[in-house]
């Protein structure tokens, strides 16, 4: 293909528009754009060509030979490429949204606010993976990913959706005389752990608590952890917008917070994003 042998698209575009429909008026309604524009289009195409692609000796322009079949290939070639657009943009649509986050989130923040999203949206399927192992986008991946920290990932795009701290708690029924006084004790306490790294185990990670469950271990799923720990059955790490109402009514105590800048980041991969997911993105930001 010699591309600087084509004419102009939107040239074509005007006169496949006029041939299809047989006006001038009608086409430039199709393109919404001026009728003197289809016209000036129409004459552009026929000075590239060098051909005459309309006979105007009458009252009613009609297509010459040559007209009607560059007509006709215009024809077919748009529906062709119509159709291949239509199908391009309409597979994704017909995926289910995949929504990858930990267990402690989907349990305590998202799923009692997904009633209000199938309200808005009843015809956006969406399947949340409450996993705590982090998963590769793509077609097979999931479209967005809801997870705790900084934001500071490289090769993505991170926008923060839920600001908080990492606390560790305990039940007061479990302080004792020789509780920890750094986040490194915490290693020769029994500790409940959340199944797979999580926001929890990352924290320990990053205080220093490489020997964690020397005191003994459980592990949970993140949804149990925080009522194990009301039990007075050890220490946890959760996020404190979670445990605020059992740190104000006494039910747990609080033994270390993080310090800096921290919180849920809605995750995706940079690029254009398919329509479901930006109306999913949308209403995640009207939540907070």
């Amino acid at each position: 293909m010699i591309w600087k042998d084509m004419p102009p698209l939107s040239a074509l575009r005007a006169f496949d528009a006029y041939a299809t429909s047989g006006s001038v008026q009608r086409a430039a309604d199709a393109l919404n754009v001026s009728h003197p524009a289809i016209s000036q289009q129409i004459r552009n195409l026929e000075t590239h060509l060098n051909v005459s692609l309309l006979d105007r000796a009458g009252r009613q322009a009609q297509l010459t030979d040559e007209g009607r079949a560059l007509a006709d290939v215009l024809s077919v070639s748009f529906a062709n490429i119509g159709a291949e657009v239509k199908k391009l943009t309409t597979r994704d649509e017909e995926r289910p949204l995949l929504v990858s986050t930990t267990p402690s989130f989907a349990a305590n923040w998202l799923v009692p606010r997904l009633a209000d999203f199938r309200a808005q949206y009843p015809k956006i399927n969406v399947v949340i993976d409450a996993n705590p192992s982090l998963a590769e986008f793509g077609h097979d991946g999931p479209d967005v990913a809801l997870r705790f920290g900084s934001g500071d990932w490289s090769g993505v795009d991170a926008t923060l959706l839920v600001k908080t701290q990492q606390v560790a708690v305990a039940a007061p029924s479990f302080i004792c005389d020789d509780c920890p006084t750094t986040p490194a004790d915490l290693a020769n306490f029994p500790l409940l752990q959340e199944v797979g790294t999580s926001e929890s185990s990352l924290w320990l990670k990053r205080h220093g608590v490489s020997d964690a469950g020397k005191g003994g271990m459980t592990v949970l799923p993140g949804n149990l952890t925080i009522d194990a720990a009301r039990r007075g059955q050890g220490i946890t790490v959760t996020a404190q917008i979670w445990v605020e109402d059992d740190l104000k009514n006494g039910q747990l105590v609080k033994l270390f917070e993080d310090e800096g800048d921290f919180g849920y980041f809605m995750v995706t991969r940079a690029g254009v994003h398919r329509a479901s997911l930006k109306l999913f993105m949308k209403w995640l930001r009207a939540q907070t």
